[in-house]
C-alpha cells in the first residue's frame, strides 16, 4: 500500500454512477446489489483461482457500504477488508475520544453485522487487514485487531509492519490462534522492514501462526523472482496482492497492469496449474479511477486465465 490517493468520491458523486445501493449496516434488504437473491455468492474464480480484491483498492470512495456496492457490481466476489472500512462499516463515530471508547464497547456482534454486508451483497468476507506499527501500536490495540478477525469470522489478519512488530505480535496470535500474514514492501535498505525472503523467515520464526501476504509488485520492485518464492513458500502464503510494478533497474515504479515488469500472468498460471487455494486479490496503487481501472484489472486477470 502506499500514501498516493486518488481522486475521492463523496457518497453523493458515487450515487450518480447508477450503481445500486448496498444497504447500509443494521438495515440489510433481501435484493442485494445487482438484484441477486440475499446471500447468494459471487463467483470471481477462474480456473480454481479465487480472485477477489482488497478493499484499499477503493479508498477513493467515502462511503465504506459504496465500496462493498462496487466491489459486487463488478462481479469481484472475495474481499480482503481494511480495518478502517470494517469500523466504518459498523458505525464508529469519527472523533478520537469516541473512538477509543467505542473500540472498548465493539462487541462480536459488532464485526458480525457487518460480515453481514459483504454476504448480503454475495461477496464472501476471508481476509482482515490490520496494519501494527511497532512505534504507535499499543498491547490493547493489538487484542482489538485480534477479536476484530474473530468477530468477522476471517481466516487470517494481514498486515503491513516491521520485522521487529511481529515478535510482538507472535503471543497475540498463539493465544487467539488466528494466522497473521506479514505483508512485504520493497525498502531492502532497513533490516527492520519486510522485504526480502530472509525478513519474511525471521517473522514466520516467532510464531507456528505467522505467514506471509506476497505483494508481487512490490516484490518485483524489490528485485526478487515472486513465481519463484511462491512456488517454494505456498504452503505459508495465506494471500497474494497483485499489482504491476518495476524492477529497480527501471525505476520500480507502480504503473497499469501490464506496463511493469511483475509476472502477474504467470504467478496466476501457477496458481491455476497446482490449484493452490491462495487468494490472489487486486491492490488497485497507480494513478487513476478505481472505478474504470480495478474492472480492467480484474479483466487482466481473467485474460491471463484464459
Amino acid at each position: 500500500m502506499s500514501r498516493r490517493q486518488s481522486a475521492r468520491y463523496s457518497r453523493r458523486q458515487f450515487g450518480k454512477l447508477a450503481l445500486s445501493t448496498v444497504p447500509a449496516l443494521g438495515v440489510l434488504s433481501r435484493r442485494p446489489a445487482s438484484g441477486r437473491s440475499a446471500f447468494a455468492p459471487i463467483d470471481s474464480r477462474v480456473k480454481g483461482v479465487r480472485l477477489g480484491a482488497i478493499t484499499y483498492s477503493f479508498r477513493a470512495i467515502t462511503d465504506a457500504n459504496a465500496i462493498v456496492n462496487a466491489m459486487a457490481s463488478m462481479g469481484l466476489g472475495e474481499a480482503e477488508l481494511m480495518a478502517n472500512h470494517a469500523e466504518a462499516l459498523a458505525g464508529a463515530p469519527g472523533g478520537r475520544g469516541e473512538i477509543d471508547a467505542w473500540r472498548r464497547s465493539a462487541s462480536p456482534e459488532t464485526w458480525k453485522r457487518v460480515r453481514g454486508v459483504f454476504e448480503a451483497a454475495g461477496i464472501s468476507l476471508r481476509l482482515l487487514t490490520y496494519n501494527m506499527n511497532v512505534k504507535t501500536t499499543s498491547e490493547e490495540a493489538i487484542d482489538y485487531g485480534f477479536a476484530m478477525a474473530k468477530g468477522l469470522g476471517v481466516d487470517a489478519i494481514t498486515t503491513s509492519t516491521q520485522v521487529s512488530m511481529a515478535k510482538r505480535v507472535a503471543p497475540f496470535a498463539d493465544k487467539h490462534r488466528i494466522p497473521v500474514a506479514y505483508h512485504g514492501h520493497a525498502n531492502v535498505n532497513d533490516a527492520d522492514e519486510v522485504a526480502t525472503p530472509a525478513s519474511f523467515a525471521t517473522c514466520l520464526s516467532y510464531s507456528k501462526f505467522h505467514r506471509i501476504n506476497l505483494d508481487i509488485g512490490h516484490f518485483t520492485a524489490a528485485g526478487f523472482d515472486a513465481v519463484e518464492f511462491l512456488r517454494a513458500n505456498h504452503a505459508q502464503i495465506t494471500n497474494l496482492h497483485l499489482k504491476d510494478r518495476q524492477t529497480p533497474a527501471r525505476g520500480a515504479a507502480n504503473v497499469p497492469w501490464g506496463d511493469g515488469d511483475t509476472p502477474i500472468k504467470e504467478v496466476l498460471q501457477l496458481l491455476s496449474k497446482e490449484q493452490w487455494d491462495i487468494p490472489a486479490n487486486i491492490e488497485f496503487e497507480y494513478p487513476g479511477d478505481p472505478l474504470v481501472e480495478v474492472p480492467k484489472c480484474f479483466q487482466f486477470c481473467k485474460n491471463a486465465l484464459r
